[in-house]
């Protein structure tokens, strides 16, 4: 089968299109012919080993992992004679957390993974895209206890995580608020915010409002300012933080009236049957930019270190 391997740290050209072999599932587990899957921010990162430390985790010197990539949508090709979930012919999409390797035509997954039937109301490349930023966003937001009525400011509401944090967050009946910049405005009222603040135009700190919530998506708002559009007793999460930015949340949780909230968000089953009930009930629609063959990967990736993505990127492998 056709795989994107990466065998050195380093730009998007490290990945390289390879034979590799196709793998056979085990008792337990299921093979899923992939359809599509999604260059996420944390790929690109994984790729450049940024920040360092992914290193001690991945492999110091070169990769331990050779075929990135967590999301996917496709169908079950071949099940294990344990499986009593799935069966063969049915449409998933879903999450693989730290097993990687749906930058290929194949993946075998254990039938307890974090996946679900593909809704059939989306296609598979923006199934395969939702599993990243919406599981992010939906699990801070359940440990935010987000409750009717509160005011919920998303800043970077235009990416993979934000957009479907603003979705999320109306869905749980909060009043949000949306940060982006001017290009990207009438998306961010689109998929439902309440509010839209340009932040090449205003500093949404400094405006005079506060939140019961502020969830930052992107890692480029200092820790102090998040901090200063919270409530007191309010949150502020820090779904993209890097090293430093997490210790400044511990130290102002440690201090101070207003709870930070940082970490790894794993996707699992609950959160993949909550967003497949969003989507059925059109409450969901995942944003995407650009879907890409796999033999454009490396451009994928490239554009997605850019920086300057709406939503979601995909890519199309079946």
């Amino acid at each position: 089968m056709k795989a994107a391997i990466y065998g050195a740290y380093g730009l998007p050209e490290v990945l390289q299109i390879q034979e590799i072999e196709k793998p056979s599932p085990k008792d337990h587990e299921v093979l899923i012919k992939i359809h599509a899957t999604g260059v996420s921010s944390g790929d690109c990162r994984l790729r450049r080993a940024e920040p360092k430390a992914v290193r001690l985790f991945f492999g110091l010197f070169r990769p331990r992992i050779k075929v990135l990539g967590g999301v996917l949508s496709g169908e079950i090709e071949a099940v294990g004679k344990a499986v009593t979930k799935y069966k063969v012919g049915d449409s998933v999409f879903g999450a693989t957390d730290m097993s990687f390797g749906t930058y290929a035509e194949y993946k075998c997954l254990p039938e307890t993974a974090a996946l679900a039937l593909k809704p059939e109301n989306i296609t598979h490349e923006e199934a395969a895209t939702i599993p990243f930023g919406g599981a992010t966003a939906l699990v801070f937001l359940k440990k935010a206890n987000i409750q009717k009525g509160q005011k919920v400011l998303i800043y970077g509401a235009s990416g993979a995580v934000g957009s479907a944090a603003v979705q999320i967050a109306k869905y749980m009946g909060a009043v949000v608020t949306g940060v982006c910049s001017t290009k990207n405005i009438d998306l961010v009222k689109s998929i439902g915010a309440d509010h839209v603040i340009d932040y090449t135009q205003e500093d949404f700190s400094k405006n005079g409002e506060r939140y019961d919530v502020v969830m930052e998506t992107v890692a480029k708002t200092p820790v102090a300012m998040g901090l200063a559009a919270v409530k007191k007793n309010g949150i502020l999460i820090l779904s993209a933080s890097m090293f430093l930015q997490t210790l400044q949340g511990i130290w102002a949780s440690m201090t101070g009236s207003k709870k930070v909230l940082s970490g790894v968000a794993h996707c699992k089953v609950a959160e993949m049957a909550f967003l497949k009930k969003m989507i059925e009930e059109a409450q969901f629609k995942p944003v995407l930019d650009r879907t890409y063959p796999l033999h454009q990967i490396a451009e994928a990736h490239r554009y997605v270190d850019a920086g300057h993505k709406k939503g979601n990127v995909a890519i199309k492998i079946f």
